[in-house]
């Protein structure tokens, strides 16, 4: 016999459980219906259950919830094109970007290439919000191996650092090293 059908009432239940992170809730919906019904609710502006707990920070919600829904819920795109880990980035919850990236069936380190309608990366967020911390630690897992250029045969030395070059949202060039820290001489 197959699980209930969520009313309407249902699916703003579980939206709302995931934007205040009621974990016993997100699990009572699942167990009355299933997790199938779980990947296809989204709200009014097209938010699904991941953008609601990505934006509020909630790590045991999207823990309980990445192991019930399918990996490419991590790369759904809202009606402005921004992801989950948009949401994160904006809202400054490392944890929940480390998450959303790190989670080992998902796109990975792809996903901080996804830009949204105002054509800003998770990255791009984080910059526009003056979130340091998390715009470094994204920098710091980006794959530069794909950023190709004349130079595309040079090995580089893993204990050399590593100049990046990222535009901020206002068209702005901001320049990180990314790399071993040597001490300096007293």
């Amino acid at each position: 016999m197959s699980p209930a059908k969520p009313t309407q009432e249902d699916k703003e239940e579980l939206l709302l459980s995931c934007r205040y992170g009621d974990l016993e809730d997100i699990q009572v919906f699942v167990n009355k219906f299933g997790s199938e019904p779980v990947n296809d609710i989204h709200d009014d502006t097209g938010n699904c259950v991941l953008h609601m707990v990505a934006a509020n920070g909630h790590a045991y919600a999207l823990d309980y919830l990445l192991s019930v829904v399918p990996p490419s819920l991590l790369s759904a795109q809202n009606d402005a094109k921004s992801t989950p880990l948009h949401w994160a980035a904006l809202n400054s919850h490392l944890s929940i970007v480390q998450k959303l990236v790190q989670f080992k069936a998902g796109p990975g380190v792809d996903l901080l290439d996804i830009k949204n309608a105002a054509g800003r990366s998770p990255l791009g967020e984080a910059e526009n919000v003056g979130w340091d911390e998390g715009a470094k630690w994204m920098v710091e897992v980006m794959n530069l191996a794909e950023v190709k250029g004349e130079d595309e045969d040079q090995v580089v030395d893993s204990a050399a650092d590593i100049e990046v070059e990222i535009q901020d949202a206002e068209g702005q060039i901001a320049r990180m090293k990314i790399g071993q820290q040597t001490p300096k001489d007293p």
